[in-house]
């Protein structure tokens, strides 16, 4: 269990119940931590970081009901939800109001800032640009690729944006993170960057008359419980010629989870045409290759190559289930 994060409660002697507890976790004895976390609770009842971490520790002790009942504390007891207590009623099948609240995205990138770009393009080899960047030239086969403005929603670092910049004459990004606008910021790439929630932002700047050529979301949509909200007021402030761009990722079991019900959503919100290009999110020389074995092989070496094989073939279909998935929509 990774180790939520940490808001004092302001009683030191509950804060270190807290601590304890975390020893006892990374140790292995749940039931102590637990207990120690009970604790804590008795000394500052309010304490939003122990609520979640019992509900960590109820969970995998097979204690649903408590957990619920403790991930629902942890909720009440912090408005802003910033270690992601929603999230988790959500995937114990408790309906909660927003599963992501605005305070977990931004606790979650703001410590995640300074890391973001190596884990993600070393680390997970991470190709949402560049599968939207090729997805929009696509669109401009026939014609010279040039965009008057382009606003970037969920701008994070700026991944998605960079290779745009050299056709783009004026660029914005918008990110709940300020940790994340301040990596954005050293790239140098946008014209204006702006720390707000996405459809607060898209409002005000429909309120001012604000139009752009193309709108850019990278891996974003799938923090929003509702996406049509999220297009109605992108189609706000298109221009009339203008393209929404976006990538979106399959779920565990391999299909996307909109398909055709996504099509359909974005053109209900005035988009004429809706095209969405599939590719794998590894590439073919990622392919875990299989051991071949020379004819006369003991028995042994033969069984322990094939089991090898047997785990390749099962990565392999892991890695190559899953498609991301690029699409360009047109006013």
């Amino acid at each position: 269990m990774s180790s939520p994060i940490f808001l004092s409660s302001g009683d030191v002697i509950a804060d270190r119940r807290f601590e304890w507890a975390r020893d006892r976790e990374s140790k292995g004895d749940l039931t102590g931590a637990a207990d120690l976390l009970m604790q804590a609770l008795e000394l500052a009842p309010s304490y939003a970081s122990a609520w979640f971490m019992l509900g960590e520790l109820r969970e995998r002790l097979g204690d649903r009901a408590g957990a619920v009942a403790a991930f629902g504390q942890a909720k009440s007891t912090d408005p802003d939800d910033v270690h992601g207590a929603g999230l988790r009623l959500t995937r114990l099948g408790v309906r909660s109001g927003s599963a992501m609240g605005e305070g977990y995205v931004r606790a979650l990138f703001d410590g995640y800032a300074p890391r973001f770009d190596q884990a993600l393009t070393v680390g997970l080899n991470y190709r949402a640009p560049e599968l939207l960047f090729q997805a929009i030239e696509g669109v401009h086969s026939d014609r010279r690729m040039k965009f008057g403005s382009v606003l970037d929603l969920g701008c994070g670092t700026g991944l998605a944006a960079l290779p745009l910049r050299p056709f783009s004459d004026w660029m914005v990004g918008v990110d709940l993170s300020s940790g994340m606008l301040v990596q954005a910021r050293t790239k140098g790439i946008y014209d204006r960057l702006i720390e707000k929630e996405i459809i607060a932002f898209l409002a005000s700047e429909a309120e001012i008359g604000g139009h752009y050529h193309l709108v850019l979301a990278a891996d974003v949509f799938m923090y929003f419980d509702d996406l049509a909200p999220v297009f109605d007021a992108v189609a706000k402030v298109m221009d009339s010629s203008g393209l929404l761009a976006f990538s979106v990722e399959t779920h565990e079991n391999g299909d996307v989870i909109l398909r055709d019900t996504l099509r359909y959503l974005v053109q209900a919100s005035g988009f004429a045409s809706v095209n969405i290009e599939y590719r794998s999110p590894v590439t073919e020389a990622d392919r875990l290759e299989r051991i071949s074995m020379p004819s006369g092989t003991d028995a042994a070496t033969a069984a322990i190559a094939a089991a090898v094989n047997a785990h390749a073939d099962k990565l392999n279909a892991r890695l190559f289930s899953s498609m991301d998935y690029a699409v360009i929509a047109r006013r």
